[in-house]
């Protein structure tokens, strides 16, 4: 048997994958593409293993569901990839909070095998799982694990790291990792941005997303003072903020000095700025996005998207047109987070209406099959371009005038006289 110090070749995985397998994989560039590939080309010789992962990003063969139980994917998470194979019925999908990933897996997983990316080994003998900690971390040395050492891959800080002594083998590809480059604001989105950004105060710690309204928001906290990072996703515009000097984390409580994510995803600028960064910490998503961890920072902001609030305040942000899109992720975890943080704000983001403005984002009632992601009692601000409805603690009377108010104004009339229907205004 080939030493463990050693790299073997890809296929090599196999021997250790067995019938009733549940392989777990990293999301996003955290994935061993060539591992999988080995998996996929031998899966006319598998039984019944199972492909954990949140947000693929690469198409593999056998996530559109053609060997069938012989090696199927189970999404929690769904990616421009997985979500036509999902509608589909090519794979599976488990709904579930991003923090609670871990548990899921545990109940879910008899037979676990970790598979994953990673940095080449240091000379103490660490990989670095690099871009990411996420739902792996936690089983770190508890679960078996198979690497994928990428050149490619940053070697990070934190709960990520894998001694040699701990896999069971690893094997190298030169492959670039998956990149998305940043979204470019466009007018709507530096409106909604410079809304919220004049409601962050200085030393404020910050969850925020990736894509154009995350990326203006970054953009327009220039002006501001020694802002800390605990986000589960850390992009691009964190890079400006951190090298401005804009964000130092002096005043987090948990983890001073250091900005804390669980994966990272955005361009090579990014990772290059990631490789060997004591100043940014990749920790398990289990204590990243733990609403009680998060409560613990003051002044915690929380920001993500939704696609649809209706005017109790609910917010559907994993459908669009009651249809499936992407999943719960850890927006209702920093919400829940920065309700209890003292001084905290939670702010959920959307423009008024769809890019053709037929249709209101800001609606009665959720559209017919759409799931509620974030709770009308956790649901602290809604903005859109039109202004910033504030929620918390308020009546539903009080909260439809605000979301009505923040509504485009060629739907007001509407909206305020579907509330009188609905009882909510008189």
């Amino acid at each position: 048997m080939p030493d463990r110090t050693d790299p073997v070749p890809p296929d090599a995985v196999l021997e250790h994958v067995t019938p009733g397998t549940d392989l777990v994989v990293p999301l996003a560039a955290g994935e061993p593409v060539g591992l999988l590939q080995a998996i996929d080309r031998a899966a006319e010789s598998l039984v019944d293993v199972r492909v954990h992962q949140m947000h693929a990003l690469v198409d593999h063969p056998y996530l559109d569901g053609r060997y069938g139980d012989r090696l199927r994917h189970v999404s929690y998470f769904l990616s421009p990839v997985t979500r036509r194979h999902f509608h589909d019925g090519g794979l599976d999908f488990v709904p579930s909070h991003f923090s609670e990933v871990p548990l899921v897996l545990r109940h879910n997983c008899t037979q676990p095998l970790i598979l994953a990316a990673a940095s080449p080994p240091d000379p103490h003998g660490y990989f670095s799982l690099g871009t990411n900690s996420d739902y792996v971390a936690p089983f770190i040395g508890r679960w078996p694990i198979f690497l994928e050492v990428n050149e490619s891959m940053p070697r990070t800080f934190g709960h990520n790291s894998v001694h040699v002594s701990q896999v069971l083998g690893w094997s190298r590809t030169e492959r670039p990792l998956a990149e998305v480059p940043p979204a470019v604001p466009d007018r709507l989105d530096r409106a909604i941005a410079d809304l919220i950004a004049e409601r962050i105060p200085d030393r404020a710690t910050l969850q925020i997303g990736i894509g154009s309204i995350p990326n203006a928001v970054l953009a327009a906290l220039s002006d501001h003072h020694d802002l800390g990072i605990h986000t589960e996703l850390i992009s691009d515009g964190v890079v400006d903020l951190v090298e401005s000097g804009v964000v130092t984390g002096v005043y987090k409580r948990r983890r001073p000095n250091r900005s804390v994510a669980t994966f990272a995803l955005g361009t090579r600028r990014l990772y290059d700025f990631l490789h060997e960064n004591p100043a940014v910490e990749f920790l398990a998503v289990e204590f990243v996005n733990d609403p009680r961890v998060i409560a613990q920072e003051p002044l915690m902001v929380s920001i993500n998207a939704t696609t649809e609030v209706d005017l109790l305040g609910q917010a559907a942000s994993e459908t669009i047109g009651g249809r499936y899109y992407s999943g719960s992720g850890g927006q209702a975890d920093f919400a829940r987070g920065a309700m209890f943080s003292e001084g905290g704000q939670g702010f959920l983001v959307t423009r008024s209406t769809t890019n053709d403005g037929a249709t209101s984002k800001i609606v009665p009632r959720l559209t017919r099959g759409s799931v509620v992601t974030t709770l009308k009692n956790t649901v602290d601000k809604v903005v859109t371009e039109w202004g910033v409805a504030e929620l918390r603690g308020c009546s539903l009377r009080e909260r439809a005038t605000s979301l009505i108010g923040i509504a485009h104004p060629d739907y007001r009339d509407q909206l305020t006289r579907e509330a009188r229907q609905l009882g909510y205004l008189r």
